[in-house]
Order: structure tokens, then sequence, then C-alpha cells
């Protein structure tokens, strides 16, 4: 019955999409590079941005398209590797891989496979269930991911060309390349750096005492284990509650703020305003938002916090900055201002950072991209190092130039990472991706008529197709000249 409902539900999604097909004919320019074929657009990440964004070059007939991931079939993204929530945080009428085909969306599906008053009684969608959704519209609307797939460098080879180097497991990594004309980089939150642990740790603890939340984890081996966990946001918590539920001996959350953020500033911007039109604010004020933003910090979600709070076990320590951290006598002892603590392993939930040092595919052409502390200077009170090393994208999400004039190859690669949360208010999550997909689709699909147009205007002079076919008068009433 299920699958039923389902192909029932793709069915009529096929059928909306026809609805609204016009125009269909595919336009985009080939294009070719010593005899070799050069795609219009290479997606790099497979997720559900990767995803949505191939949709939206599809359905403006952007057919041309690659999309690479790493990661095994049916693994891209968060949500069935590192993600450990038992929901979403977002709410549960969030739309955005659907780009606004009604039976595409997560409403649908879910009540096609769960019945209308399941959805009805639904608070958040579960994460197991985020994921098979995702698949399902992948499916439906036919993108295809090519997995196994990373990128390891992006190389400028001619005006409107750039080389995607890949290596692939199904060949035995033996390397390739493909040419294009545009990239996007959907490779997720830390898609423009990497999961941050602080050097305090890492140079201190041998590797295998500690792991960060994005890791993987056998929390079957931390049963019976004293576990200390670094960080007060929604991973920080997730990773303490599984350790909890695995049978933890006890977790103690030590925390840098004198309490436990409780605004959350995600459910401030969700509306469309700020997230279509972020981008189109001057600098001041895109600086200001975004410093704000990142002052309130996330507290995690309620049912997070709660399902910690079961546990008699677990204990949270404000105002407990790590000051000093080593291993002894075959134990972690974590110094705070204020305490010692003592643990059998350690999980670091403190995010992710912008260092474009860490990315194998930008080391080419990291030194050429534009950064916000290059282009903006705050006032005093609003001071912000971390936000000054991100990248100053365009209205359309590209990289710009750090010098003027000496990369032009930049405005063809579109960064759709966390990184792009300063410039335009995306990130590479849910919420914003409804708005996202639309201004950089908008964005690659100007470029290509705009960069085109003596082509496209060469087309029209030639265009010979008849329309009117027939010009001999029939049974119709002869057509007079007055003189």
């Amino acid at each position: 019955m299920v699958a039923s409902g389902l192909e029932a539900l793709a069915g009529r999604a096929t059928y909306e999409l026809q609805c609204v097909s016009y125009p269909a004919r595919p336009w985009v320019q080939s294009r070719t590079h010593d005899g070799e074929h050069v795609h219009s657009v290479v997606i790099v990440g497979g997720g559900q941005s990767g995803t949505a964004i191939a949709f939206g070059l599809m359905r403006e007939r952007v057919l041309d398209v690659v999309v690479l991931d790493r990661n095994p079939a049916g693994q891209e993204g968060p949500w069935s590797t590192y993600a450990r929530m038992h929901t979403l945080r977002t709410p549960k009428t969030v739309t955005g891989p659907d780009l606004g085909i009604p039976s595409l969306s997560v409403r649908s599906w879910y009540e096609a496979r769960f019945g209308v008053q399941a959805w009805e009684k639904l608070d958040k969608i579960p994460r197991d269930l985020w994921h098979e959704y995702l698949l399902w519209v992948r499916n439906t609307v036919g993108i295809t991911i090519r997995n196994g797939a990373e990128v390891f460098d992006i190389e400028p080879v001619a005006a409107g060309v750039l080389a995607v180097h890949v290596r692939e497991t199904k060949n035995g990594g033996k390397p390739y390349r493909l040419l294009t004309r545009k990239i996007v980089l959907a490779t997720g939150i830390e898609g423009s750096g990497g999961w941050r642990v602080p050097k305090l740790i890492s140079t201190s603890l041998p590797r295998e005492r500690y792991a960060h939340t994005a890791d993987p984890i056998d929390f079957s081996k931390l049963t019976g284990k004293r576990i200390a966990v670094l960080g007060a946001g929604a991973s920080a918590f997730d990773n303490a509650a599984v350790a909890l539920e695995h049978g933890a001996a006890s977790v103690d959350l030590l925390v840098r703020r004198p309490e436990i953020p409780r605004i959350n500033p995600n459910r401030w911007i969700e509306f469309a305003g700020f997230m279509r039109h972020f981008g189109d604010l001057s600098d001041e004020m895109k600086w200001r938002f975004m410093w704000k933003y990142f002052d309130l910090n996330q507290p995690p979600p309620q049912d997070t916090y709660d399902r910690c709070g079961r546990f008699e076990n677990f204990r949270i320590h404000v105002a407990s900055p790590l000051t000093h951290a080593a291993e002894s006598d075959g134990e972690i002892v974590l110094t705070t201002p204020g305490a010692s603590h003592h643990a059998d392993f350690m999980i670091v939930g403190t995010g992710h950072v912008i260092d474009f040092d860490t990315r194998p595919e930008l080391q080419r052409i990291k030194h050429q991209i534009g950064l916000w502390k290059e282009r903006y200077t705050p006032p005093g009170s609003e001071t912000n190092e971390a936000l000054g090393n991100y990248p100053y994208l365009g209205s359309s999400g590209q990289f710009t130039e750090r010098v003027p004039g000496s990369a032009p190859h930049l405005r063809d690669i579109t960064c759709f990472t966390y990184a792009a949360m300063l410039s335009l208010a995306h990130a590479a999550g849910i919420s914003q991706l409804k708005f996202g997909v639309e201004r950089i689709v908008t964005g690659i699909t100007h470029d290509f008529f705009v960069d085109d147009a003596e082509a496209y205007f060469a087309a029209l002079c030639a265009y010979d197709e008849l329309d009117l076919t027939r010009t001999t008068l029939q049974s119709c009433p002869r057509t007079s000249r007055v003189a």
C-alpha cells in the first residue's frame, strides 16, 4: 500500500512538472575545448543542496549538468552518517527540494506513506525519513549522481572553461578531468573549511582519545566510559545523548559561555523578505545582521536538551572554558577555571571553520578569492575575526577576485556552503534552500544567455522556420486594397 501510494504520488508529480514545463526547449550553447566536450555545469556535492540545484537547472532546461559526490550511493549528505538528532530542527512545514511542486513536498510524501492524520499529529520530521524523502525526490525528478567521485583540484584552462579534476573509486582512484563552464560547490556546512578541533585538544591528546561530532563514532565502545563533551550546540547535545543512550557511565558537558543560549536566531530569519533579499543589502547591513546572528548563537532544541536531561549521570558545566588538556595515568584530564574533569573519551562539538587551506579542490585558486576582511571594515563594537575570513561573494554566490581583473574564472565558481551565509544568508541547510537555489540558478542562466548573446542573435537572424505555411486564399472573403 505504501509503495502504491508513493508511486501514485510520483506520477502526480511528473504530471505537475509537465503542466509547468513551458518553455521546454533546451537552449544552452554547446561548447568544446580542443576537441573535448565542455559541460554546462558541474555540481560538487550530491546532497540536498546539490540535488535541488540540479533540479532547478533542469527546470530551466539546462540539461548538461554533472553531479559528483564522494560518498557511496544513498549516503550523500549528513543524514545517514554523522547527523545524530532524532528529528530535524526546522518546522515540518519547511519546503525547498520540491521547488514549488506540491506533489514533491515533504508533506505530500509523508501523507502518501503514513496518511493525512499521521502528518497532522507529527511534530517534527524524523531525520531518517527526511533522508528517505530526499532520495525519493531525486529519483522522481531524475537527478543522477556520480558517486565515489572526489574532486581534488579546480583548474582554469581557458576563458570560460574550468577543469574539474576527479578521482573515482570505481576505477581504482585513477584521476580524470571534466571540462565545464560553471562549477557549483555544494559541499555541505563544512565545505569551505573543515570541522574545528581546538589546538589545545589536538596537540595535547592522542587522536584515539577524542572525536569530533562529525566523525564516525562507535558509541557501543563508550558503554561504561566517562565521556566529556565540549560545546553547547545542538550537535554537542546530540552526541551526549547518544553516548548516554549507549550506557556511558557519565557525560559532562563543558560550556564556555556563562549560560546556554536560549534564543534561536534561525527561527527569526525564516521569512521571505530576509531569505530572498538579504543578498541585496549593503555590506554594512549584511555585516550588522550576521554579527548579531552569530553573537546570539543557537541553543539545542528543547527535545534534544530533554533527551539528555532524562539521565541522572548527565551534568552541564557552564562558564567552563577549557584551559588545559592532558592524558595522565590512562585518563583524560581537562582543566577549566573552576574545576578539573576526568574522562575516558572526549567528543568535540565546536563546529566548523572557514579555511580554504584545508580544501584540496581550492588550493590552486584560494589566494585569488576575495574575503570580507579585505572589502569591509566594521566598527570596533562589531569586530569578528572569524566573519572576516568568509569569502566575499557576488550576487549569485560566485567567488570574487581579491585583486580586480586578476582571476576572471572565479565568476564561474559558485559557493553554496556555509561560507555563503555572510554574503547571501544562504547556508547549506534546509531553511534557506528554496531561496538559495532560486538565486544561484538565476545567476547561472543569466551568464549563459548574456555571455552568448551574439550567438543567440545570429541564431535569430538565421531563423527560417515557417509559421505561416499557406498563403493561397481559399473559402474566405478576398482581401481588397483601397487605392
